[in-house]
């Protein structure tokens, strides 16, 4: 995309936005990611998406124009904090290298559904996040070693965007982005239209 583009956030990229399922890259610094398997939610990814957008030609490229879609969600879309519950996209699939931070460690089962309370702090932090596409996995996710854009030290990073008076821990708020992020792209408001490019770079 050059200088002076707009990026068209469409009805068909928000319901797929609806349906992305949020892992935890835990290269780096850790940081949201799309699952590779099922980033919307089944195995199939084509068919997740041409059950969208009713064509079963151009999947590829509109997964790949998914990542920008996110961007612009994540920059754009509002949600008020409050108390958020969602079925866990992750619950049913085989575990791998991306995490679900719900999932134990002894039984390896993750919950279907999960509650969770978003604060203005969460809000503050998933609006910064540094959402790219990553190349490896052929999703877009947040740089894990950069994961709001500045530095590579993730909790310096919370403290410099939330201030040194935040009552939050910093640790704790950054692995709270994969839960944050969920119910962002499941519960936030946002209408289609044209919008400024956002996505960064490639990993």
């Amino acid at each position: 995309m050059t200088a002076g583009q707009t990026f068209e956030l469409t009805l068909e990229r928000i319901a797929l936005i609806r349906r992305m399922a949020v892992a935890w890259n835990p290269e780096g610094t850790g940081a949201p990611i799309l699952n590779p398997q099922a980033p919307y939610g089944s195995l199939d990814r084509a068919e997740d998406i041409s059950n969208v957008t009713g064509d079963d030609e151009g999947t590829d490229e509109e997964h790949r124009a998914l990542g920008e879609a996110l961007a612009v969600f994540v920059a754009n879309a509002t949600l008020k904090p409050g108390r958020y519950a969602y079925h866990n996209p992750l619950a049913k699939l085989p575990p791998d290298e991306m995490l679900d931070l719900f999932r134990s460690g002894e039984t390896g089962t993750s919950p279907e559904h999960i509650t969770f309370d978003v604060t203005a702090e969460h809000l503050a932090l998933v609006r910064q996040l540094s959402v790219r596409w990553d190349e490896a996995n052929d999703v877009p996710g947040v740089d894990p070693r950069h994961p709001y854009g500045g530095s590579a030290d993730a909790t310096a990073e919370v403290k410099r965007i939330l201030g040194e008076t935040s009552a939050g821990d910093p640790a704790d708020l950054h692995r709270e982005m994969q839960p944050a992020l969920q119910i962002l792209l499941r519960h936030a408001d946002i209408g289609p239209g044209l919008f400024a490019p956002r996505l960064g770079a490639t990993a």
